[in-house]
């Protein structure tokens, strides 16, 4: 899906929760960048754009984004909590552990039959550690 910044006030709207520039901004860089970001990554990025902003306001936006349902928090590294966007199909995670990067990964069979066999699954979290393609092939060990 692109997410424009209709999509994204009207995400907010929808949500229930006022539209506010640092929350646009912040689901926004959540939604376009796709990187599972750590509030840090995301207070330094939009700094640039919003010189104003300030820590606070950026977990406080997370907060309210969380609670709204848009965004998910990850506890995947164990250094800070990263951000997800919510509204997508479930999925787990991949944590690469020489460069750090995490990965979207489709769900196991298994979980996938749990969620569809008369089970109220309020929320999964499926974190798999390893070392990605990328770091295999660039500094094999």
């Amino acid at each position: 899906m692109i997410f424009t910044n209709g999509t994204i006030l009207d995400m907010i709207v929808k949500a229930g929760i006022r539209p506010s520039v640092p929350r646009l901004a912040v689901l926004s860089y959540i939604a376009t960048k796709r990187t599972h970001p750590s509030a840090d990554e995301i207070f330094n990025e939009l700094l640039v754009k919003i010189p104003k902003l300030s820590l606070t306001t950026v977990y406080n936006s997370l907060k309210a984004l969380v609670e709204a349902g848009l965004v998910n928090e990850l506890s995947i590294d164990p250094t800070c909590k990263r951000y997800d966007l919510a509204p997508q199909p479930r999925h787990s995670h991949f944590i690469c552990k020489r460069c750090g990067k995490i990965y979207d990964m489709a769900y196991p069979t298994e979980i996938k039959m749990a969620c569809t066999q008369g089970f109220d699954v309020d929320n999964i979290d499926i974190y798999l550690q390893g070392v990605c393609p990328e770091c295999k092939t660039n500094n094999p060990k």
